[in-house]
């Protein structure tokens, strides 16, 4: 059974940083792309990041470029997402998902077969 569980979320002010985890079980990096989705309340979902296993590629949405860093831990399955220089429009619940094709992009939602629970972020201003 694939399980995703997401941490390190919180409440921080404009300018901060967190560091959120993706830790998985019943997958292993190497089959899978691992990517971070956000979703506000009444929003879609939407792509944040991705780390393909299949080409090493990583994908940012532009609103994040420059401010999130996406990195892997092979020996620890887990994936991270540091979050720097956070914004009030940021504050969303963080969502990791696994594609089975482990390309991972273009990262969005019905492409991800496996999802977390998520954890929320909120940021103020």
């Amino acid at each position: 059974e694939v399980q995703l569980v997401e941490s390190g979320g919180g409440l921080v002010q404009a300018g901060g940083s967190l560091r959120l985890s993706c830790v998985a079980s019943g997958v292993t990096f190497d089959d899978y792309a691992i990517g971070w989705f956000r979703q506000a309340p009444g929003k879609e979902r939407g792509g944040v990041s991705c780390i393909s296993s299949k080409d090493g590629s990583i994908y940012y949405a532009d609103s994040v470029k420059g401010r999130f860093t996406i990195s892997s831990d092979n020996a620890k399955n887990t994936v991270y997402l540091q979050l720097n220089s956070l914004k009030p429009e940021d504050t969303d619940v963080y969502y990791c998902a696994a594609d089975i094709t482990a390309w991972g992009h273009p990262v969005i939602p019905n492409r991800y077969d496996y999802w977390g629970q998520g954890t929320q972020v909120t940021v103020s201003s």
